[in-house]
């Protein structure tokens, strides 16, 4: 009989949005005409940009020709998407970022799940708390961790509490890690990182040789002009970090799938030997071995997004979940629950009343108001007594939403 991966009996029985959804599905087979509003998953809502479809039908039409037809393509992404990439999402900010260092993807799932592959096995970890549990569950499952405690903290991680009294901000490691996961606008919360976080955070990746995966997968929701909206902003991280984007929740990409990473050619690590090796040649080899590329008329769906009318139909589809998160937030507070985010990010944090535990606050707003949230404690330890609500839904059932919790929960 075949030998298992160990590693994977480590998790948690249940993925943190598989076990909403079981939790779902039990509540509406026993409530079949209860009328349950969705705001936990942040799957988005609206329409593909007129631009966006116009582009993948011409797309499509295109290869309908003998002349068009386009069969496996870079598996790194078209040059025209990747040039289209370095000019609007960071030439137009000022930062430097050439082409061939983006790497285009099926997801920011998956390229935060595989960027763990290219580095040893016995790289050391640290991670914010709450977290992206993607950022965890993969290295567990690569062989990283210890076993997890009773508060389902995995030994040999080191864990960065971002509490109510910091501002959701981490401290810096007390022990050297090879690897550090950051979040800006952070997911859970919907903080977002200033200028001098960060350049503490690249101060103390430099000195300690260290690289930081940083996840801006949400940078477009970010509405105050100061804050910086990647890693590349400040001086220095080209040689520390790596940085993951995603069209997902910018341009309504979550059943098309794209992505990207980008991985600046100054970036090292190192081998056996202790010889610096650019940490974008593994990564090249490892997409080139075991990825094929995205669809050719998803790409080209996704330059439309910076096209003049694609940029202006994206960014009113942003604006609209953005008014969802200030109704969300304004609703709640004026309820008296304590929020957090919303501003920057399209995700609500708020303290769960009466001291109930994030799932426990999960099961009676779902049994008494039927809406869904997700649980802070599915995020990690410090996420407990929290509860994250999403933006990405339609205004009307927000609305109505926030007017049900409003009535029957009290802060």
């Amino acid at each position: 009989m075949a030998r298992l991966n160990d590693h994977y009996l480590k998790l948690a029985a249940g993925y943190l949005f598989p076990e909403i959804s079981r939790r779902m599905d039990v509540f509406t087979s026993a409530n079949p005409d209860a009328k349950v509003i969705k705001l936990g998953i942040g799957d988005v809502v609206l329409p593909l940009a007129g631009a966006v479809r116009q582009a993948m039908h011409d797309a499509i039409d295109e290869m309908a020709t003998t002349e068009g037809f386009r069969g496996y393509g870079p598996s790194e992404g078209y040059d025209f998407l990747r040039e289209a990439i370095a000019e609007n999402d960071f030439g137009k900010r000022g930062v430097r970022i050439d082409p061939g260092e983006i790497y285009a993807s099926d997801g920011s799932k998956c390229d935060s799940a595989n960027i763990q592959e290219i580095f040893a096995p016995d790289a050391t970890l640290a991670v914010t708390d709450p977290v992206y549990p993607v950022y965890v569950d993969t290295n567990v499952m690569a062989g990283r961790t210890g076993n997890p405690d009773d508060g389902g903290r995995y030994a040999g991680i080191q864990y960065l509490p971002c509490t109510e009294d910091s501002g959701f901000m981490p401290a810096l490691p007390e022990e050297p890690a090879d690897l550090v996961s950051l979040c800006s606008p952070n997911n859970p919360t919907g903080t977002v990182a200033p200028k001098e976080e960060l350049e503490k955070w690249v101060d103390w990746a430099r000195a300690n040789e260290s690289i930081l995966l940083f996840d801006a997968a949400y940078e477009r929701f970010i509405t105050e002009d100061h804050l910086p909206h990647s890693i590349f902003e400040i001086d220095g991280a080209r040689e520390c970090a790596i940085e993951f984007r995603s069209f997902s929740k910018t341009a309504g990409f979550t059943g098309i799938r794209c992505a990207y990473i980008v991985i600046p050619e100054e970036l090292m690590g190192r081998d056996a030997q202790g010889e610096q090796v650019p940490v974008a040649k593994l990564w090249s080899r490892r997409t080139n071995t075991k990825f094929n590329g995205i669809a050719y008329p998803v790409q080209r769906g996704a330059e439309a997004i910076y096209s003049a009318e694609g940029a202006k139909e994206v960014q009113a589809n942003i604006d609209y979940y953005m008014a969802n998160a200030g109704l969300i937030r304004e609703g709640l507070s004026r309820a008296g629950f304590t929020t957090f985010g919303g501003v920057n990010a399209p995700y609500v944090w708020l303290k769960t009343p009466d001291g109930l535990d994030s799932w426990g606050f999960f099961d009676q707003l779902l049994e008494q108001a039927h809406v869904v949230g997700t649980p802070g404690s599915g995020f990690g330890a410090c996420g407990e007594g929290f509860f994250r609500l999403s933006a990405f839904g339609i205004r009307e059932q927000v609305e109505e939403a926030i007017e049900r919790i409003t009535q029957r929960f009290s802060a």
